[in-house]
């Protein structure tokens, strides 16, 4: 049952229902096949009474006859008028009454003992689960059984149990019409290419009463799943299927009122309320209804309609607003007796707070009011509405709970403990919103020595997730199954600038300032850290009270930082050294969230700790404290001392790397990704330890599984990205080249893990360089291929769009392999590339004019690369590149075109360069290229890397052709000194500051009114080239011999950070 659990989620509620018999050894024999076979006993030994066997019903003496159903029916009944249900699952005998029951709630008559009022104690479930269940012998089964029941069901049938053999099984098969659901929705589905199908779908819903529910329900499921083409449908069709669809939701069998609701809202999205007036007149005269059932249905529809599109709802329609009476209605019906009715009323009030409705605020302090007294409900559904209701209040109108605050706070720290997950889970999500807004911090702070204990409690491990985790499993030999493989998606090789560490900002501000002091936007500007980022990631997975609860101390930890760890110090060292390990888990978890300046001074202690836990025996707590070193991996790998080398460092890579080869799956993930991180802040610190670190994870290519090798071809990209040149070390090559290889020769071209090893290659083969020759031929080609076939398979699928269009993952990372190559081995390539047929370059002209955004930025970044590596081969295929090239560049592309746009704008600059000075062929292209790259430079809501892609190769095209952009220097200047004086110095910053000190030369008048940003950027560099250092001193001294008293006086109304630099370095 544990693993059905795992599989059904937290979404799902389960019920166990102990059966009214306490069942003897022979009993149970007699159940099934025989005492003899299975040696029962006739007397049962005293146990527990909580721990002895159970059943719904025992066997006469010639097992011909059942005894004791009457008390199982009328168990069922009394369980079925107190709550709902959805659906009811039963093993063996449970299934046996499982389909039972499900049978008796469309035919309660069958059993006068079943029945409450006359009436059925519940409405038909949704579905039956039988497994290994079989058909009761004797009368009580016939008389239940007598008419076929048509709830959906699945039968699971044991084909090796020598219980209830399978044979024995399929006489509950009988029970149901078998294949008449798969026979009658093919039968249905013949109907689509009929103009008119959605009108027969709703015929057959509404105006069949003589045909089976089932039959009628799965055509209100069609008629769902085909709604979209009702905006095609003719007026006559458009008016019947609505009608009809109104009348199925008044159906007296809850089947077709369930599918037919579901239809409303789909109807209702698809057409907007204000196109369909008399339905949401109806729903909401509904909720009057004197029938609970028909109110719950109504309820139900508003809920979702209220969830999926509550802006379409806050419209005006015939001359008056809908919501100015649905919202005092709804805070009418929280007061309902009905539970279900009252966490609808307030669901539905809450879904709109975020789009800030009008309707809703007028009424706000009602609402306020009403979720003050519902505060308590005894339904943890209703409380749970309420917790997310004030979560969404704090978020969009915090003013009107700040007077309420201290109840509001202590209410939801009462409910951050709720027993019920669903509600302390909203509950917790309070406290992250709160966090989240820089405004609350200081209604916030009082709160820490309250909250942060909580949080800190609920980030135990609960009993439901060690069910789903099976953490203690030593699994590393058992294959993964596919559905364990998340989804991946490459989105192309991607070009940017590495901006200066805030400590060499003169502002001494964290956030960026301009030269006058003021704080200028970023479109880049975060809040937190990138750390954040991995936190995510690591959080990614199912949402859940401890995961929101780690996520909110996060957040609290960048806030307010050493306040938050002055509170919790004492809580997380009982934690961390509790006897418990689900205690000593939490408070590592705590520690990794909490990964901010303020722990620091305590590293020393904690990281020995925690390499230390490493050799926990528990799985879990190896895995998580993996985590939380790989989130403290920056300060290990800090080069500060040869001590902090080895007491640090070390212990930590030798650690990591001890569980990358760790026997649990869970434990190599998170230790290869811990791995990951610290080959990323470590980089060239690496190079002496590279032998060992490449043998452990050339070995972990022989113990992974699917999903953790995903993990290592990352891992390995990203060390040799790390250590660069230092892998071209022939014995390094040596010892990782064949696992490599062996993969590469074992995977097809349509295999999707190539996607991954191909992305590996590509740094591989950057930085091992000329090393990588021998290799390089065959990887040449099978790029080249790929990219052939890849552009082949979308030119069949534009010809022919009923095809599945092809996945552009292969063609985006053979393009970046192929950049790779380019980077690492230049002009060597020749002789691959003029071999190539199709030519490559020719291919890489297409790929230009590919329609989606990632392919166009790998074919420019490799374009860049080639333009840097190989340009003799480049050129002759310039003119049709320049022609595609142009067009990509736009001041404010799409969201997914961004990244295209930055790799074009960048490989411009790399092909001026290499071009060189007052190139003929190149000077055809300088206006229409300025054209473009200035207004992307100038226009205020370009994202910031665009902004500094183009400032780059304006610099440089105006390095290469300095007459022909001088002219314009006025009109781009300021900005361009904004784009890149944050920029870190390197050989791309350098010569684009040598294309500008050019332009000012060429027209010095044209930096006049930009002096002062011009100035700032000059000052801004660490350690310019030797030729920009004297360029700029020519520059500055040349201004003030040529006007002493001007430049003295427009220098002294500079930030006195600017005059300074520029007196020290440049005496002016």
């Amino acid at each position: 049952m544990g693993a059905v659990r795992k599989a059904c989620g937290k979404d799902i509620d389960f019920v166990f229902l102990d059966a009214p018999h306490v069942l003897s050894p022979a009993d149970i024999a007699s159940s099934f096949n025989t005492p003899e076979e299975l040696g029962a006993p006739s007397e049962a030994a005293e146990v527990d009474p909580a721990l002895q066997p159970r059943g719904w019903w025992k066997a006469d003496p010639e097992r011909k006859q059942t005894i004791g159903i009457d008390a199982s029916i009328a168990l069922l009944r009394d369980v079925l008028k107190k709550d709902h249900y959805e659906g009811v699952f039963g093993f063996s005998q449970g299934a046996s009454m499982a389909a039972m029951l499900a049978a008796l709630l469309e035919h309660p008559h069958a059993r006068p003992d079943f029945l409450v009022d006359g009436e059925a104690p519940h409405p038909p479930l949704k579905f039956c689960i039988a497994v290994a269940g079989f058909r009761p012998k004797g009368s009580d089964g016939d008389a239940v059984f007598a008419t076929p029941y048509v709830t959906p069901t699945v039968h699971v049938l044991g084909r090796n149990d020598v219980i209830v053999v399978a044979e024995r099984s399929k006489t509950l098969l009988d029970a149901q019409p078998t294949n008449a659901s798969s026979g009658t929705t093919e039968k249905l589905n013949t109907f689509t290419r009929e103009p008119d199908y959605v009108a027969y779908l709703a015929y057959i819903l509404a105006c069949l009463p003589q045909e089976e529910d089932r039959i009628r329900t799965i055509a209100g499921y069609l008629l769902k799943n085909n709604a979209r083409s009702i905006i095609r449908a003719s007026t006559e069709v458009l008016e019947f299927t609505k009608g009809a669809v109104l009348q199925a939701f008044n159906d007296p069998a809850t089947m077709i009122r369930n599918a037919a609701g579901q239809d409303i809202v789909a109807f209702l999205g698809i057409l907007e309320p204000k196109n369909w007036p008399e339905c949401l007149s109806q729903l909401v005269q509904t909720l009057d209804s004197a029938d609970i059932d028909q109110q719950e249905a109504a309820f139900n529809v508003l809920e979702k309609a209220c969830e999926d599109f509550p802006r379409k709802l806050d419209v005006e329609m015939n001359g008056t607003w809908p919501l100015e009476f649905m919202i005092p209605k709804f805070l009418i019906l929280s007061e309902h007796h009905s539970s279900k009715m009252r966490s609808h009323a307030i669901a539905c009030l809450s879904y709109f707070v975020p789009i800030g409705s009008q309707a809703l605020f007028t009424h706000i302090d009602a609402f306020i009011a009403c979720l003050f007294k519902r505060a308590s409900d005894d339904d943890p559904s209703v409380r749970r509405h309420v917790c997310q209701a004030l979560v969404l209040l704090l978020a969009s109108r915090p003013e009107k709970l700040m007077p309420e605050m201290a109840n509001v706070a202590e209410y939801m720290l009462y409910s951050t403990k709720d027993k019920h997950e669903n509600v302390a889970l909203e509950a917790s999500e309070f406290w992250l919103t709160f966090a989240e807004d820089p405004d609350l911090a200081p209604y916030l702070h009082p709160l820490l020595g309250k909250v942060a204990p909580v949080l800190l409690d609920c980030m135990v491990y609960g009993e439901d997730d060690l069910l789903w985790l099976e953490g203690d499993l030593e699994d590393a030999n058992v294959p993964d199954k596919e559905t364990d493989i998340k989804p991946r998606h490459y989105g192309g090789k991607s070009h940017g600038l590495e901006h200066a560490a805030n400590g060499d900002d003169l502002s001494g501000k964290a956030a960026r300032v301009g030269a006058y002091g003021e704080e200028l936007e970023s479109d880049d500007d975060e809040s937190f850290d990138d750390d954040d980022d991995d936190f995510a990631e690591e959080m990614s997975t199912e949402w859940n009270l401890r995961k929101c609860a780690a996520a909110a101390l996060d957040v609290l930890a960048v806030r307010f930082g050493a306040d938050l760890l002055n509170v919790l110090l004492e809580p997380l060292k009982v934690k961390l050294w509790s006897e418990d390990w689900l205690q000593r888990e939490s408070g590592i978890l705590a520690l990794g969230a909490m990964a901010e300046d303020a722990i620091e001074p305590h590293l020393p202690q904690l990281v020995p700790y925690l390499v230390n836990m490493l050799s926990d025996s528990k799985p879990l707590v190896r895995s998580i404290t993996c985590w939380t070193l790989g989130r403290y991996a920056s300060w290990c790998s800090q080069p500060i001392s040869e001590e902090h080398r080895n007491q640090f460092f070390i212990p930590t890579l030798e650690g990591l790397l001890r569980m990358v080869l760790d026997n649990n799956k869970r434990v190599q993930e998170a230790g290869c990704s811990a791995f990951a991180t610290l080959e990323e802040d470590a980089g060239p610190e690496l190079t002496p330890y590279l032998e060992p670190v490449l043998r452990n994870l050339v070995f972990a290519f022989e113990k992974y599984q699917h999903k953790n090798m995903l993990i290592l071809y990352d891992a390995v990209g990203t060390l040799a990205d790390a250590v660069g040149s230092a892998l071209q070390n022939p014995a390094f090559v040596e010892i990782l080249m064949p696992p490599l290889l062996k993969r590469w020769a074992k995977l097809k071209d349509e295999d999707d893990d190539l996607v991954p090893l191909l992305e590996c290659l590509a740094s591989v083969t950057i930085a091992m360089g000329p090393a990588f020759l021998p290799y390089a031929g065959p990887i040449f080609e099978r790029c080249a291929n790929i990219v052939h076939q890849s552009l082949l398979q979308y030119q069949a699928y534009q010809q022919n769009p009923d095809m599945d269009e092809p996945d552009r993952s292969f063609l985006v990372v053979a393009l970046d392999l192929l950049s790779g190559l380019t980077q690492g081995l230049g002009m060597t390539l020749e002789s691959s590339i003029m071999r190539s047929n199709p030519n490559l370059l020719s291919l890489l002209v297409v790929c230009l004019k590919h329609p989606h955004a990632p392919v166009r930025q790998s074919a420019y970044a490799l374009i860049g690369d080639m333009a840097m590596n190989c340009f003799p081969l480049l050129r002759p295929h310039m003119p049709a590149i320049m022609q595609e090239l142009t067009v990509q560049l736009a001041p404010e592309p799409k969201v997914e075109f961004i990244s295209a746009c930055n790799n074009a704008a960048w490989s411009v600059g790399e092909v001026a360069l290499r071009y060189g000075r007052d190139d003929a062929e190149f000077r055809q292209w300088v206006h229409p290229l300025i054209s473009r790259l200035v207004p992307i430079l100038l226009h205020p809501k370009a994202p910031r890397s665009l902004h500094e892609n183009a400032a780059v190769s304006i610099g440089r095209i105006g390095l290469m052709h300095p007459t022909l952009i001088a002219p314009l220097l006025p009109d781009f200047a300021q900005a361009w000194c904004q784009a890149l004086y944050e920029i870190r110095d390197n050989e791309e910053k350098d010569s684009a500051f040598r294309g500008l000190c050019t332009l000012v030369q060429t027209n010095p008048g044209g930096i006049a009114k930009s002096l002062l940003w011009f100035c700032n950027a000059i000052v801004r560099w660490n350690a310019p080239s030797p030729e920009l250092n004297a360029m700029f001193q020519q520059l500055l001294t040349g201004f003030k011999q040529h006007d002493a008293a001007g430049w003295a006086a427009q220098v002294s109304t500079f930030p006195a950070a600017i005059q300074e630099r520029l007196s020290q370095r440049y005496g002016v």
